[in-house]
């Protein structure tokens, strides 16, 4: 699952790039959205990030995509693999700039792990 977002002035550090937090937030939302649509009627948390690694920093007005592929179902839990690709505004292409992968666990009205609900 492709998702698409642009980079504003709003997201920025004090140095002019994207903030790492902002860019985790997106990441976590990405992730959850696919597992959500994936497993509807599923109440999804997220338990845990892999090693979160920043290969380049990312400009005002880039356009990211956030490439979402499961890569692990286990009974309770799920796990996302997220790939982002940035746009650098007057780019000609893009290159990859972050990646990580994502574990979500399904928990019942007591917040304990339960099973996935069957997939789409």
């Amino acid at each position: 699952m492709d998702n698409f977002t642009l980079v504003r002035p709003e997201h920025l550090n004090h140095h002019g790039y994207l903030f790492g937090g902002v860019m985790l937030q997106w990441i976590d939302e990405n992730a959850w959205m696919a597992a959500t649509r994936e497993y509807p009627g599923s109440s999804l948390v997220t338990i845990g990030m892999d090693a979160c690694r920043f290969k380049h920093r990312v400009e005002n007005g880039s356009i990211l995509r956030f490439q979402t592929t499961k890569t692990h179902q286990g009974r309770t839990s799920i796990t996302y693999n997220v790939v982002v690709f940035a746009d650098a505004p007057g780019s000609a292409e893009e290159k990859e700039v972050f990646s990580t992968s994502v574990t979500f666990v399904n928990l019942d009205a007591y917040g304990r792990p339960s099973v996935l609900n069957g997939n789409r």
